[in-house]
């Protein structure tokens, strides 16, 4: 399975800035998880209107949020821990609404 970080219009990228703020420990986890979704290994993913979070059962309770772009393609939008789980789904919703009206206008 191809998984891509998400650049928004004005280069930023959301899913990176994240991952850098991690400690070292918790870099690793992601990194094992990112690779995990990488080989199809989707079975720990909660589903909510088109987002899926990932969950790390470590340490703040890390998440990965993200999206189908077709069957062998996911999409990084960010991350974030249990404690603001909430407005980390809001954040990867936004971030999903402008991809996909972005995709649809190069189409």
């Amino acid at each position: 399975m191809k998984v891509e970080e998400y650049i928004i219009e004005d280069g930023s990228n959301p899913y990176k800035k994240w991952f850098d703020s991690l400690t070292s420990q918790a870099a690793a986890k992601v990194t094992v998880a990112k690779a995990r979704l990488e080989r199809g290994n989707i079975s720990g993913i909660k589903w909510f209107g088109g987002i899926g979070e990932y969950r790390i059962d470590w340490g703040p309770g890390y998440r990965i949020y993200l999206a189908y772009d077709n069957k062998n393609q996911i999409v990084l939008f960010g991350g974030g821990t249990k404690k603001k789980q909430q407005s980390d789904i809001t954040a990867a919703k936004k971030l999903f609404k402008a991809y996909k009206q972005r995709k649809q206008k190069k189409r």
